[in-house]
């Protein structure tokens, strides 16, 4: 095993590796810009290293400044966490050619999962199920109006080096694919520099199923079953919930046995992530995420496995010890990203200091968080600040932990996204399993959610208190004036944030 590691991230997930290394008696190394010097995974780390400059372009993006802060350290592996150099398979094999360890998968899987139309082919070849539509690039409009008549409307345009959401739009009609295409093509040079398009059938009520796998360097591998994944909007995730209402032990096997076929297929070691459309009791191969995922701590809540330990143990040559009859599934997750973004005006971007700070507690709670007050929020970086999970017997009652958990937790200075999950959790129709990939964008987010009438009631009842215990301690004129001050100011927050718990404010 590893003495020491470097963590060539930051945020939540940075945190989230450096407390397993910990606990395994591993030392810790973290890397930060300009921005980051106050973080949490800074403070946290044995060594911290700067790596200058205040945007990911200038620090965590730049592989040469990682494996130099990796060489000074005396560190003998690099976790790159989710995100930035995570899936570069370029850094993986640098990384390997400084005589350090990767810890994620070998480069040419990166690199054939990486691009989606290479690893359409490779997946076809392997006989994995694929959403129909090409595995070749579509130079121009014409070309791609062409493609679109074959598979049949609607279609999706997807970028080839894409992720994220990015460079995707869907098309239903000839009329839109001129202004689809060239939307499409332009948002996949600016976000991957690689332009390149490929068409494949939209299935218009999906459902976005992932299933977990782990693979050793000696030829064994186990999946960790499924994730239910289709709350999003824009294509990005915020809810995530372990395991599905709609798959059942007979549908797991099958897709856990898929997702360990696409993984064979690339000669994969470590964590990774087979993703799936589901519709209709069929599925198809989306896409593979080389890494750990966003949302990996409800398949943790639910196996009992720690899946960092498992990528370190993997990492250092260790066989996984253990087949798939070991893995058991108990009870119910569910994840909830917490975001700076204000959800009523459309998502858009929330900037500020972070002021109050309350975290929600209780049985069955887990919360991976970079956040501390004085926090300053950018734009520069990913708007997650934290993940919230529960888990319970069963989903019912994790879903009313978790409306009972958002409803307790309290940023103030930034908007977050904590009123969307809970408008989601309060519909009945996810609440019986009823939604896909579209029932967030259907919502109306613009009324509020939250227990009104409690918030309403604790603010009247601790006016009261106060009122009370001045008149019976006869205080002073200026003490008076302090609290009727401050109620004022309580008062004026609640009004302000009445319906929408933690959606910001001074509260």
């Amino acid at each position: 095993m590893f003495d020491r590691i470097l963590v060539a991230n930051r945020g939540e997930i940075a945190l989230r590796i450096l407390r397993t290394a910990r606990e395994m008696g591993i030392e810790t190394v973290a890397v930060y810009s300009d921005f980051d010097q106050r973080a949490l995974h800074v403070r946290m780390a044995h060594q911290a290293i700067a790596l200058g400059g205040e945007l990911p372009s200038e620090s965590y993006l730049v592989g040469e400044k990682i494996l130099d802060a990796a060489k000074r350290s005396g560190a003998q592996a690099i976790h790159p966490g989710y995100g930035f150099l995570a899936e570069n398979a370029a850094f993986a094999q640098a990384v390997m050619d400084a005589g350090l360890a990767w810890i994620g998968p070998p480069p040419n899987a990166i690199e054939v999962m990486g691009d989606k139309i290479i690893s359409r082919r490779a997946m076809k070849d392997a006989g994995v199920p694929l959403v129909p539509g090409l595995t070749d690039a579509v130079d121009d409009v014409a070309e791609a109006i062409a493609a679109a008549e074959e598979i049949g409307y609607p279609v999706a345009i997807k970028a080839a080096a894409g992720g994220g959401g990015k460079g995707i739009r869907i098309v239903r009609d000839p009329a839109e694919m001129d202004t689809a295409f060239r939307t499409a093509s332009g948002e996949a040079v600016s976000a991957f520099g690689d332009g390149r398009l490929y068409i494949e059938r939209y299935l218009d009520q999906p459902r976005h199923i992932e299933i977990q796998v782990l693979f050793d360097a000696h030829g064994d591998a186990v999946h960790l079953g499924e994730r239910e994944c289709s709350i999003q909007r824009r294509h990005q995730k915020l809810i995530e919930e372990c395991p599905s209402v709609v798959i059942d032990e007979e549908m797991r096997e099958k897709m856990g046995e898929v997702a360990l076929q696409a993984g064979h297929a690339v000669k994969y070691e470590g964590a990774g992530t087979v993703e799936f459309l589901w519709s209709g009791g069929e599925f198809f191969f989306l896409e593979m995420n080389t890494r750990l995922q966003v949302e990996h701590p409800v398949t943790e809540m639910v196996t009992g496995i720690d899946l960092v330990r498992e990528q370190l143990r993997v990492a250092s040559g260790e066989p996984l010890g253990y087949g798939q009859d070991a893995i058991e599934m108990r009870g119910h997750s569910i994840e909830v990203r917490i975001n700076a973004e204000d959800t009523a005006a459309g998502f858009v971007p929330s900037v500020g200091t972070v002021k109050n700070l309350r975290f929600p507690g209780g049985a069955g709670v887990r919360i991976d968080s970079c956040l501390y007050r004085g926090m300053e929020v950018g734009l520069a970086y990913d708007p997650m600040l934290a993940k919230v999970i529960v888990h319970a017997h069963d989903r019912d009652t994790a879903i009313r932990r978790m409306r009972r958990v958002l409803e307790e937790l309290n940023v103030s200075g930034v908007r977050i996204s904590a009123p969307a999950a809970l408008a989601v959790l309060e519909e009945s129709a996810f609440q019986e399993g009823d939604f896909d990939t579209h029932f967030l964008e259907a919502l109306d987010l613009s009324k509020p959610h939250g227990n009104e009438e409690q918030l309403a009631a604790a603010v009247a009842a601790i006016y009261r208190r106060h009122r009370a215990a001045d008149r019976a301690l006869a205080v002073s004129g200026a003490a008076r004036k302090g609290w009727r001050e401050r109620s004022r100011a309580m008062t004026s927050a609640y009004s302000q944030a009445a319906g929408r718990p933690s959606a910001g404010g001074d509260a």
